[in-house]
């Protein structure tokens, strides 16, 4: 997946939250639920604008980021 298929950014959805892509959905809510020990099947019936491919690809995208953070 195309990272602007993913998230979108827009300072007139959301006051400019990184959200998923056609969505209101702020990303950082994902992280939020897996945080507080929620499932990700938790997250997505909660937000069923979001799919469930968005939603992985944002965290494999957020792992590879950390992980070159670390190297």
């Amino acid at each position: 997946m195309k990272k602007e298929q993913i998230m979108s950014q827009n300072p007139r959805v959301m006051h400019g939250a990184l959200v998923f892509a056609g969505t209101r959905v702020p990303v950082e809510t994902l992280i939020h639920y897996l945080v507080s020990g929620d499932s990700l099947d938790t997250f997505l019936a909660d937000f069923p604008t979001v799919s469930h491919e968005q939603a992985v690809a944002y965290l494999e995208m957020t792992l590879e980021y950390a992980n070159a953070r670390v190297a």
